[in-house]
């Protein structure tokens, strides 16, 4: 009779000690996970803050240009509509999904394309060019553009991660059993594999 009480106890012991090391196995995994989403997290507000940056220098930039030349109105119209667009479209960085993060690039390469064509009339206007306030903004520009392409990448490596990381098993059965869904990337617009015609 005692034999069988201690061997009781001991197949007892065995199934909580069980248990207790795959609640502990699943509770390192979860741990790991959180701070990898809070990474993406962080990396979308970068990317936010550059974004805001550039719209942010728009205006000051449309003055400038609007201020120093007689300069075509629908141009500038189209300027300050893409980034009024662009700021319109918001985020949840802890919900982000695949159609979110699209179209938030899409209203972005809106802004891209209205300040290239401006650039581009810009060029008719010399005496614009030549002025130091231009120049810095311009500069200013450029250095947001190149930030937001850092930011950018930062986003896509650590959603990389991220999604590595959840993907794999048994990394996978926490990450559903908790909820954490998969994080969407930056991708190059379509046509952007296709270097544009200039003509002069």
């Amino acid at each position: 009779m005692e034999k069988k009480t201690v061997s009781g106890i001991v197949i007892v012991i065995v199934v909580i000690a069980g248990v207790l090391l795959i609640i502990s196995w699943g509770v390192g995994i979860y741990n790991k996970l959180v701070p990898m989403n809070e990474k993406v997290e962080t990396q979308w507000s970068n990317v936010e803050t550059q974004y805001q940056r550039r719209a942010d220098l728009i205006p000051n930039f449309v003055n400038t240009v609007k201020g120093a030349a007689a300069f075509e109105q629908e141009t500038l119209t189209k300027v300050i509509e893409a980034r009024a667009k662009a700021t319109q479209v918001t985020v949840d960085p802890s919900n982000i999904t695949p159609e979110q993060l699209q179209q938030f690039q899409a209203a972005q390469g809106e802004i891209s394309s209205a300040l290239a064509r401006l650039m581009v009339v810009v060029e008719r206007y010399p005496e614009l060019k030549a002025t130091q306030n231009f120049r810095d903004l311009q500069v200013e520009l450029e250095g947001t553009e190149n930030r937001i392409s850092v930011a950018r990448n930062n986003f896509n490596e650590a959603a990389r991660e991220y999604n590595t990381f959840k993907k794999q098993f048994p990394n996978n059965i926490i990450a559903s059993l908790a909820k954490f869904s998969d994080r969407p990337y930056f991708e190059a617009q379509q046509g952007t594999e296709v270097a544009p015609k200039v003509e002069f």
